[in-house]
């Protein structure tokens, strides 16, 4: 089993109080086999409901939601159900197909005798199906994200030593010198890694036989199949139909978006997709896209500063894959050798840019960059950390980082902000900027200190007497 960070989210999940979870993402990123195998090793009983595959189950979920009754319809139509109180673990997997069940977990929550966790690939897109007629239950689930695997998690399945690991952590944390063979090695993985990218399926094949002809037909078939869903939505009998003008303009948008990434200034064109109608009709497509996982959008800004989402300009942004193997694997066939080789360079940097892109969304870093009116000065991404603004710039080679340092230079007219280049080379520092690895990003942590705040004493207050 390839380990996974979500899995020390289960346990912790587990171990305090806790409403059912709902767990989010992409298809074919391993939700449903992380949460059974956290169901074997933490559960006397694991009772898994496939809602997509087993609509006789949903019958379980109608009618008023009381806890025996829906334990003794879920008995009878899956037999080998145990239902132990305190020591079963319900899996309800692909949740979205049936809106009841979605209903029913807040009273799951209510009775506490069994542990429910939901998985879902459409959760996040609009017009699935209907409206919920019996509601979402606010306040009754906790939701998680889940991705595909991180750099950081791709290199944990190596089998590498954890020491290096921590090592890393350390230089990149204190600015030091990273020693040159653990940095080639790890370099070398990382080029591996921006090939195979995450999806469980084809790190799996890459760990067994190192054929990444084998692993680019999973990875595109993997996108095929993907597609096959688009558009895909329920009515209100819970049949399934397809928004066959939505499915093609979610593929054409999908399609145009290597090219979009190959271009000088990366901004996402509705011109280059091939299919009819308007922009806002596009969108739809683009959208789609974002809300099934397999997107996520950086947005331009007015300006560099503090709160970015503020200054953000909503209709101008780059797209990126959430998973930079999906996108070498739309790429030509030529491209995986020049990544082996180094050559970060082709289709623009768009290789390490998207790796970025990414490895900031498995951070929950919101994505944002500059690009002034003017075409010059272009800052690759920014982000906000202890109330301010960094600067990020991403250089596929080593090169010179021209327009952060004119932004660094021009204090008065761009404001003062930290800055940090990821680029092919070793950790470093220039005039106002640190520099880090390509691979460095794979190592980020977003700033999560404390912001409890000290309470405030109202015990002993009291009107004071107002006196003529």
């Amino acid at each position: 089993m390839l380990k996974r960070d979500i899995w020390y989210n289960l346990i912790n999940w587990k171990e305090n109080p806790h409403h059912p979870l709902v767990i989010k993402g992409l298809r074919q990123i391993g939700k449903t086999y992380i949460v059974k195998q956290f169901g074997k090793e933490f559960y006397e009983s694991c009772v898994y409901i496939d809602l997509r595959a087993d609509k006789n189950v949903h019958s379980a979920f109608d009618g008023n939601f009381d806890v025996d009754k829906m334990v003794m319809s879920i008995s009878a139509a899956i037999t080998s159900a145990k239902f132990i109180p305190k020591k079963t673990l319900i899996i309800l997997d692909e949740i979205q197909d049936c809106p009841n069940a979605r209903s029913s977990l807040k009273y799951w929550d209510i009775d506490g005798r069994y542990d429910v966790i939901a998985t879902g690939s459409f959760l996040g897109v609009k017009g699935f199906r209907e409206p919920y007629v019996r509601g979402i239950p606010v306040g009754y689930e906790e939701q998680i994200t889940m991705y595909p695997l991180s750099f950081r998690e791709f290199l944990t399945n190596t089998g590498i030593n954890p020491d290096i690991i921590t090592y890393i952590e350390k230089a990149l944390e204190t600015h030091e010198t990273i020693e040159k063979t653990i940095h080639e090695s790890i370099r070398s993985l990382y080029l591996q890694y921006l090939i195979v990218g995450g999806m469980p399926e084809a790190v799996n094949t890459f760990f067994y036989t190192h054929d990444l002809n084998a692993v680019r037909k999973i990875q595109q078939r993997i996108i095929s199949s993907i597609k096959d869903d688009f558009g895909r939505y329920k009515d209100n009998e819970g049949n399934d139909l397809v928004n066959e003008v939505l499915k093609l303009r979610a593929e054409a948008c999908l399609n145009s978006m290597p090219a979009q990434l190959s271009k000088e200034y990366k901004k996402f064109q509705y011109s280059l997709v091939n299919v009819k109608g308007h922009s806002p009709e596009k969108a739809d497509g683009l959208q789609y896209l974002v809300d099934v996982g397999l997107a996520v959008l950086s947005y331009n800004t007015l300006e560099i500063s503090f709160p970015l989402e503020g200054v953000k300009k909503a209709n101008e942004f780059k797209a990126f894959f959430i998973d930079t193997g999906l996108l070498v694997s739309q790429l030509g066939d030529e491209v995986p050798m020049q990544i082996l080789e180094g050559n970060l360079s082709s289709y623009k940097g768009a290789i390490a840019e998207n790796m970025i892109a990414s490895a900031f969304t498995v951070n929950n870093i919101s994505l944002y960059y500059f690009h002034a009116p003017s075409g010059s000065p272009e800052l690759d991404f920014l982000f906000e950390n202890n109330g301010e603004t960094t600067i990020v710039e991403c250089k596929s080679s080593n090169t010179r980082s021209t327009s952060m340092k004119f932004v660094l230079a021009n204090p008065k007219r761009f404001g003062k902000h930290p800055a940090i280049k990821f680029a092919d080379t070793n950790v470093g520092e220039g005039d106002g900027f640190y520099t880090y690895p390509l691979y460095a990003v794979g190592f980020i942590k977003r700033n999560t200190d404390s912001q409890i705040v000290t309470p405030v004493d109202v015990e002993n207050l009291t009107v004071p007497v107002i006196t003529e």
